[in-house]
């Protein structure tokens, strides 16, 4: 989900509060210009902000699996996510992107905190 269209206001969140986070994510702009994400559920909030490197074009964050059960915003490389990748598809596991990010959910899913 992207940008302030994408947020979905859970039942216990208020509209101020789903605002400041808006409002906190897009304190770093700067730091990252190319994009913006929220996710807004019953048990968290995450915001990111994006500097495209890796996936130019589908590497939107807050990033999930395919269920939409896990969510991540990261920021980093993952230097080995190519070599990982192919594994986790044997698994059976579904990339919708190329970015690096996407491995770090799909092996939470195979291998937990391992």
């Amino acid at each position: 989900m992207c940008g302030i269209a994408g947020i979905v206001a859970a039942d216990h969140l208020h509209g101020d509060e789903i605002d400041r986070l808006v409002r906190m994510r897009d304190v770093i702009t700067h730091r990252g210009p190319d994009d913006a994400g929220t996710f807004v559920d019953g048990s968290a909030a995450l915001a990111h902000r994006r500097l495209s490197i890796v996936d130019l074009a589908a590497g939107h964050q807050p990033l999930a699996n395919e269920d939409g059960s896990i969510q991540i915003v990261f920021n980093g490389e993952i230097y080995n996510h190519a070599s990982i990748r192919p594994t986790l598809e044997a698994h059976g596991h579904v990339y919708r992107t190329r970015s690096d990010t996407e491995t770090i959910v799909h092996a939470y899913e195979q291998w937990g905190d391992a």
